[in-house]
């Protein structure tokens, strides 16, 4: 039986921001933390919708035409194809889900390298 993930010990292990780190898979997906602080870049994933749940601090989805506020344990799916930036107001830890392969900024050219922690 595998051991249960502990994720604030996964965030514990680095510092890097917008830097993934998969702790676990399931169903052909990625489950993912990661610490952010300020903005993120624009981006859209057009094969897949975007999965933010807010662990610990606060977070800002922008979109192009508003925005989602959200706090610790609040969640956001972001659909595919829509355009989005993350601003983490301070420091912030989310949990994400996606497909495994899915680069973080919808384009393999500029994405960062997932690791696993």
């Amino acid at each position: 039986m595998p051991d249960p993930v502990n994720l604030a010990a996964k965030l514990a292990t680095f510092g890097q921001r917008w830097s993934p780190r998969i702790v676990s898979r399931f169903n052909g997906h990625d489950v993912m933390v990661v610490k952010g602080e300020g903005e993120f870049v624009w981006h859209a994933h057009p094969d897949t919708d975007d999965f933010f749940l807010v662990l610990q601090g606060h977070l800002t989805i922008q979109l192009r035409d508003g925005e989602v506020r959200l706090g610790p344990g609040d969640l956001h799916v972001v659909p595919r194809g829509v355009e989005h930036r993350p601003v983490a107001h301070g420091e912030v830890h989310l949990l994400l889900i996606e497909p495994a392969g899915t680069p973080n900024t919808g384009d393999e050219a500029t994405a960062a390298v997932k690791v696993v922690a």
